[in-house]
């Protein structure tokens, strides 16, 4: 069955006081459409899914494999692939727009176990 759906209905989650996101998934794939402020860190995390990262307004700076790695810095337009299981850690340099792309959906993210994200 196919469900046409606007953005603009999608409800947006307060995660913590720096982070909202609107979130669409199907069996397969899942999209999150975020909103950061300025100086929020998402901590070094892996999962098992692709990410594809594409960011909008801002620059996210990421680093991985771990903390001492050389940082790579995406601004608005940029877009990274970042395998399943790869640790990462970001920081939002400026308020950040940015649109995540995740293969198979995000468990943790859909029954609310991302408590990672929720400090």
């Amino acid at each position: 069955m196919i469900t046409k759906v606007n953005w603009d209905d999608v409800p947006e989650e307060q995660v913590n006081p720096s982070m909202k996101r609107k979130m669409l998934w199907g069996e397969k794939i899942m999209i999150a459409k975020m909103k950061f402020k300025d100086g929020f860190t998402v901590p070094m995390h892996s999962h098992e899914n692709e990410q594809v990262t594409q960011v909008t307004k801002g620059t996210i700076r990421f680093w991985f494999g771990d903390e001492d790695a050389d940082p790579v810095d995406l601004h608005a337009g940029d877009s990274v692939v970042i395998p399943g299981d790869l640790p990462h850690k970001a920081l939002m340099i400026g308020d950040v727009e940015e649109t995540d792309t995740w293969a198979p959906p995000r468990k943790d993210w859909i029954d609310g176990t991302d408590d990672y994200l929720k400090k």
